[in-house]
């Protein structure tokens, strides 16, 4: 397996390289992405916009709604900040956000665990196929379902 090579950031150190590679984008950390993100980063497993929304809420004392939720989110994961998991609706923060590639999710259906893995060779095979089928900007998520080590 073709794999890259990166820190796994984790803590502050994660906020910190989520707040660098937003702005390097272009786009602006603020107190309303910042609190999410920092939610967001708390979730072991994929997190809806819902639970997010409910949490960022509970932190700021008033109300926060999932469609202002879905929008930074859509942006994170624009800015590689954050990975959509497509089938269940929800997102886990990117442990290295610096670093793009495509997304492979082994998603167990028992216990919901989401671990991502890389392998360039696999993804950039998926690539070339779908930019042999006329495809243009193609960035490959794919998402193998079954049961994890632990719930085996």
């Amino acid at each position: 397996m073709a794999a890259h090579h990166h820190h796994e950031h984790e803590g502050a150190s994660l906020t910190h390289a989520a707040q660098a590679a937003l702005i390097d984008a272009g786009e602006q950390w603020t107190e309303m992405r910042a609190d999410i993100f920092d939610v967001l980063a708390t979730f072991e497993k994929p997190a809806s916009a819902y639970d997010i929304a409910d949490l960022v809420s509970q932190k700021r004392g008033k109300r926060v709604a999932p469609n202002s939720v879905y929008r930074i989110l859509d942006l994170f994961v624009a800015t590689n900040l954050a990975r959509r998991v497509e089938s269940a609706n929800a997102y886990l923060a990117n442990s290295h956000p610096g670093c793009l590639h495509d997304c492979i999710f082994l998603i167990c259906d028992n216990c919901g665990t989401a671990t991502h893995i890389d392998d360039d060779k696999l993804t950039n095979n998926v690539r070339a196929a779908a930019e042999g089928a006329g495809f243009a900007q193609v960035r490959p998520v794919i998402e193998v379902r079954g049961k994890c080590a632990d719930c085996d």
